[in-house]
């Protein structure tokens, strides 16, 4: 009892199919979001208040939701980005539900990731928004300038299209510096420099890539963390490049099962936890070595660390597709899964990892 622990606090079971769920502002608010057996969207608001989840708002839309972010809007106006099954980007206003305050038509298939910065005093310069499609495509979107999007990055004219899972933001700690991190359904996982509108690394993990996060947005790339389909995260000292051997990492086995996403503690950015396609959490730190990196010659080479398995604990029996760390309430996170529920999770004495 001594390390922490994962507890289930609550679960709410649902009527549709749930794809994400994501944390209100400054708030005691979550959002879900998914699909009717219709196809239309499901969009609820739950509430924790007295212990308990109450539901507050339940919204059906057109078209079916797979993923949002709160990402890119500011702390006062709680906007929430959508990426639906048509391929359309929406932003919908929390008080004003019924008609999106902005929607394009992003992509010509369905958008399976999406990632914010530049909102809720997270990451330097303009607020912006990533989203990376089963067409292949990876936009970047500024909710200011409607329809084109202000970057994209796809496979060139004859090469295949490789299906985008995952897409996350980092480096954006000042005003120009920023890179983006898109993994693919062939192991391809790709890092986009939009300062210099180039690729700036690209490697195989071999297995398909579920999830891509940075330890943080808003400073230098320190870590990366992929997870994968067979049971293997990567986690990459994103620190130090080398010209031949690129970032250094390390492969950790999990779960006995796909490792469907990395969700980093907003109060420590060292410590994460990873969701199993069999309904398992695990809880993550992160060690640092003495020395972050080593001379190779003229050049550097990163040192990794060690990651330390923390807790782990099975809350249910399918696939765990959407988590969400409260920002303000250290342990406290929402999760969402394949047999239709949602459940609220407290991990404890995080403090004293």
């Amino acid at each position: 009892m001594e390390k922490p622990q994962i507890i289930l606090h609550a679960e709410n079971p649902l009527n549709y199919t749930i794809f994400d769920t994501k944390w209100m502002p400054i708030s005691t608010k979550f959002v879900a979001l998914g699909t009717h057996t219709k196809g239309t969207g499901a969009l609820q608001i739950y509430e924790i208040s007295g212990g308990k989840v109450k539901l507050v708002s339940d919204i059906t839309k057109t078209r079916g939701f797979k993923c949002g972010t709160f990402g890119a809007s500011s702390l006062h106006q709680r906007f929430l980005a959508t990426g639906d099954f048509e391929g359309h980007l929406q932003i919908w206003d929390m008080e004003k539900l019924d008609n999106p305050i902005y929607t394009t038509k992003a992509h010509s298939q369905i958008i399976n990731a999406i990632d914010g910065v530049g909102g809720l005093g997270i990451g330097a310069g303009a607020p912006e928004i990533i989203t990376g499609s089963r067409d292949g495509g990876v936009k970047v979107w500024d909710p200011r300038q409607k329809d084109l999007p202000v970057a994209t990055m796809e496979a060139e004219p004859g090469q295949d299209k490789r299906d985008c899972w995952t897409v996350a933001f980092g480096n954006a700690y000042n005003n120009e510096e920023r890179t983006i991190c898109a993994g693919y359904d062939n192991g391809d996982i790709k890092l986009f420099d939009l300062k210099n509108m180039a690729l700036r690394w690209e490697n195989n993990l071999r297995n398909g890539v579920c999830c891509v996060e940075f330890d943080r947005k808003d400073i230098g790339m320190n870590k990366l963390v992929a997870t994968t389909l067979e049971s293997k995260f990567h986690v990459f000292d994103m620190r130090t490049y080398h010209n031949k051997k690129g970032y250094s990492s390390l492969i950790k086995k999990a779960h006995k099962s796909t490792v469907w996403l990395v969700r980093h503690l907003p109060q420590n950015r060292d410590i994460f936890m990873t969701t199993g396609g069999a309904g398992s959490l695990c809880l993550w730190n992160y060690e640092y070595p003495s020395k972050r990196c080593n001379e190779d010659g003229s050049s550097k080479v990163g040192v990794m660390g060690e990651v330390q398995l923390l807790q782990s604990n099975n809350i249910c029996s399918q696939p765990i597709s959407g988590f969400d760390w409260n920002p303000d309430k250290l342990g406290l996170a929402v999760c969402s899964s394949f047999d239709q529920k949602l459940r609220v999770i407290i991990a404890t004495k995080l403090n004293t990892v």
